[in-house]
């Protein structure tokens, strides 16, 4: 049974779920009284993309310049 932390709490279990993994007493209370907070859970933000070399513009010969995609510029 979760403890009771008073009315400024609306989730009490999930209150004291985060704070045993070592949450501020101030960012577990928000989580837990968040309605949304478990539809949030482990989902990314954004198109999920992952920015790499090759999403960031450029032809190859302007990356091979700039010492991406093929070591530092000279060697």
């Amino acid at each position: 049974m979760a403890k009771d932390h008073g009315p400024s709490i609306k989730d009490d279990k999930q209150y004291e779920g985060l704070r045993s993994k070592g949450m501020t007493k101030e960012r577990a209370a928000r989580i837990a009284n968040d309605p949304d907070s478990s539809a949030k859970g482990g989902k990314a933000s954004g198109s999920g993309k992952k920015n790499t070399d090759s999403s960031q513009g450029g032809t190859k010969a302007q990356k091979v310049a700039a010492g991406r995609k093929g070591g530092k510029k000279g060697r």
